[in-house]
């Protein structure tokens, strides 16, 4: 594996998202609920955005009325907000509902929309394109196409994630074992992905994202110690560790999908969808990475020595750093 190339690419991939905090790609939900025949409940869930409250806000047709609105409510991970509408007779098909201020972030918004008949409505509102309108119920393969793009979106703007798997790559030789080591790592995580959205077992924010950091952390030594030629348990059987860090990757992933509110009847398909786009974007970023490396061996360039040990350190750099920051974050919490 070229090394000095992979460090480029996570150095591409720091670069793109200056984030020092996990999961600020974790989207915001909108969920509407009709309560009456031209009356509906609207939750409005802000995600804390890089410790501040997330700059876009919610913005209703100007023929919508508000007849009841409750105080903000502040969580540990959002802001809630919470009104009652009238929509008057020509009901919400067809109505626009806008997020300013959503493209100028990295998140995306889950909205759904619950009417008194059963009948239901999903979509996900994107920065480039910051606004959802109304319509009625959707094929089944339409919503899945939203999952997909959901979990594929959190997979690539979680760069805790990619980084540590950035550090597998890094330490792993030969294509059998990179195999196994990644089909580990994606069973383990598929594992707790499920167990935490059917609601079995939960993991809170703070702590989760301190031992996520702890777990890229620990990869720096053993890639120094895979450059200098010397042996560990992880550099020969790197699918073990792939494996148990992999359970707790999952509970991460599942932040990307328990925060949509979605109904317990709608929980496997939405999983299901859910992990393929994940899945999908491991495979986007695992095989360019693979790209990137053969391309530069075609090449033939060549990389200083000195260059050989800037993975290594970095990502046990950048482990230690966010170890640290959350476990700041985490002692403030129990305070």
């Amino acid at each position: 594996m070229n090394r000095p190339l992979l460090f480029v690419l996570m150095l591409l991939i720091v670069g793109a998202q200056t984030a020092v905090y996990a999961h600020e790609s974790q989207p915001g939900t909108l969920e509407m609920r009709q309560v009456d025949k031209d009356r509906y409940e609207v939750i409005w869930r802000a995600p804390i955005y890089f410790g501040r409250p997330h700059p876009a806000r919610l913005e209703l047709p100007e023929t919508w009325k508000t007849v009841l609105e409750s105080p903000l409510r502040v969580l540990a991970d959002s802001q809630v907000f919470r009104r009652v509408v009238t929509v008057g007779s020509q009901g919400v098909e067809g109505s626009i509902l806008r997020f300013p201020g959503l493209e100028n972030t990295i998140t995306d918004v889950f909205v759904r929309l619950n009417r008194l008949d059963g009948t239901s409505m999903t979509a996900v509102v994107r920065p480039s394109k910051p606004y959802a309108q109304l319509r009625g119920e959707r094929a089944w393969y339409t919503t899945a196409e939203e999952y997909i793009s959901l979990g594929f979106h959190h997979i690539l703007l979680g760069i805790d994630h990619l980084l540590f798997v950035l550090g597998l790559l890094l330490i792993v030789k030969g294509r059998v074992k990179l195999l196994k080591t990644i089909t580990a790592f994606t069973v383990a995580h598929s594992i707790t992905l499920a167990i935490a959205t059917l609601g079995y077992a939960n993991a809170p924010l703070p702590p989760l994202n301190a031992a996520i950091a702890l777990s890229i952390l620990f990869l720096g030594p053993e890639i120094v110690r895979s450059w200098r030629g010397e042996t560990s348990l992880t550099i020969l059987y790197p699918w073990v560790v792939a494996f148990l860090f992999g359970l707790l990757h999952g509970f991460g992933f599942a932040s990307g999908l328990t925060t949509t509110g979605m109904p317990k009847a709608e929980l496997p398909f939405a999983l299901l969808f859910f992990n393929v786009g994940v899945e999908l974007g491991q495979l986007v970023f695992v095989f360019t990475a693979l790209a990137l490396v053969r391309s530069f061996k075609v090449l033939e360039v060549r990389w200083p020595r000195w260059a050989e040990a800037l993975p290594g350190y970095a990502v046990g750099g950048l482990g230690a750093y966010w170890t640290i920051q959350r476990t700041v974050v985490l002692l403030g919490v129990l305070r």
